[in-house]
């Protein structure tokens, strides 16, 4: 068990420690019940909106919930370069969701899958092969700030799965309200008022006894578990592929996007510690992305990327052992592999995720500012930063159309949240003379103080 340093919070269970088995798998459970939903989520969205139909749509989840399992424990483990051995839970983003509808829409399903097997690994693993060149451009300024982000911009999110879900025909009514709000009182109230195992476990038990209430209100459909399958085999390229100019195009904005929510992603985990990634977990954890997501593709999954509801786990409980979350990707492999568990996991109502989910992605927030406050000193210089980073990212997450008279690609690119508020603060600390400047700062092998947000070199 690690004890708190300077920078850190206290963690119940470090990096490398091993809980027992039955708490390691009850832990495990709790990040597969917190990013099941909106990672499966995806897939059903875009399923929906393309047209097609309930078995390829079924299919496409199973696969999405494989690779985020293999994924997720090529995270924890590492293969050879690939993994970044930390504690992240990998899955499908909502990144890809609006690229993947038009694509699919307008040009198939195989140029979507084309687009991806090109884009993931190329952009991702160039990035990750050259991280250590352009870490510098990446201090604890500008990934506090994509963490922040990240965190923020999910809040509607979850707010949408607290109302019941989008589209749904008692979106906001009084039982969803008081579903979430019961998961979320549970919760915090366990984790700030208990001990034990009753405070690590915290949000899988709010979960449950939401899951129970809801059932207990009729607020449960049991039909889709009858319907599923025992076993399903993944079939390689099953929609075939196209590769289309505009989709790759396309999908390697996005796959900036992603690489730069990965890296705040692992500053968040990291920041647990008081620390940023090293050279070594950022380049594999970039790998990881990149190559899982070309190599699912060719199955027929969606681009499996790091999950920032987990991040906010890790925080709330202590708990960064990568030993959990690899139980965690084991389990959600298995429920990719059989449909009809999976299928019992969907049935609990989007009402009891949505109380988790909100206080997961207010977690991922804090755990940026806190990355920020520790490693920065807020003078006017990073405070201008700080302001138009997050101010130009909320713009976008909350005022989209304000870009519509853009071109296509670029209402694209700079509608992403995260890539205006990246590149908002990369561009800023950058060329304003500053501490943690690459250009005007001393540089780090010459520094009689290094940067304590920096962890230790691995090359």
């Amino acid at each position: 068990m690690s004890n708190e340093t300077d920078g850190s919070i206290q963690l119940e269970y470090g990096l490398d420690d091993k809980p027992p088995w039955p708490k390691s798998v009850l832990l495990g459970l709790q990040h597969v019940a917190v990013m099941i939903v909106p990672a499966t989520a995806v897939a059903f969205i875009v399923a929906g909106d393309v047209g097609l139909s309930g078995a390829d749509t079924a299919y496409i989840v199973q696969m999405v919930l494989l690779f985020s399992g293999l994924a997720t424990v090529v995270q924890a483990y590492t293969v050879g370069p690939v993994g970044a051995r930390l504690p992240i839970v990998m899955g499908s983003s909502f990144t890809f969701v609006g690229a993947a509808v038009t694509i699919g829409i307008d040009y198939g399903m195989a140029a979507v899958f084309g687009a991806i097997l090109v884009t993931g690994f190329a952009v991702e693993g160039l990035i990750g092969w050259q991280f250590k060149r352009i870490k510098p451009f990446f201090p604890p300024l500008v990934t506090g700030l994509v963490v922040v982000i990240i965190g923020l911009y999910l809040i509607p999110v979850g707010m949408d799965y607290a109302a019941g879900g989008v589209g749904a025909d008692d979106y906001g009514a009084l039982h969803n309200i008081g579903l979430a709000a019961l998961v979320l009182a549970i919760a915090v109230g366990l984790n700030l008022f208990t001990r034990g195992i009753a405070r690590l476990l915290s949000i899988l038990a709010g979960i449950a006894i939401g899951y129970v209430v809801a059932v207990a209100f009729g607020l449960v459909d049991f039909s889709p578990i009858g319907e599923a399958a025992w076993v399903a085999v993944p079939s390689p390229t099953r929609f075939g592929f196209e590769f289309e100019p505009i989709a790759i195009v396309v999908f390697a904005f996005l796959f900036l996007v992603s690489a730069m929510e990965t890296v705040g992603d692992m500053s968040g985990v990291t920041a647990a510690e008081g620390r940023n990634p090293t050279d070594k977990e950022f380049r594999g954890g970039l790998f990881n992305d990149g190559l899982l997501s070309s190599v699912g593709a060719v199955f027929a999954a969606f681009p499996i990327t790091s999950f920032s509801q987990n991040v906010g786990i890790v925080n709330f409980t202590g708990v960064m052992s990568r030993h959990v979350v690899g139980i965690s990707g084991v389990i959600l492999a298995i429920l990719g592999l059989s449909p009809k568990v999976g299928a019992a996991v969907t049935t609990i109502p989007s009402a009891v995720f949505g109380g988790a989910v909100l206080l997961m992605v207010g977690m991922v927030a804090a755990s940026g500012v806190r990355l920020i406050v520790l490693h920065t000193d807020l003078d006017r210089r990073n405070m201008v930063i700080v302001a138009v980073s997050l101010g130009l990212g909320l713009g976008v997450a909350t005022t989209p159309e304000a870009l519509s008279g853009l071109p296509t690609a670029a209402e694209t690119f700079f509608g992403e949240p995260v890539i205006m508020t990246a590149l908002s603060a990369l561009l800023l600390n950058t060329f304003v003379p500053g501490e943690q400047s690459p250009l005007f700062d001393i540089p780090a092998e010459n520094s009689t103080d290094p940067d304590p947000a920096v962890g230790p070199s691995d090359d």
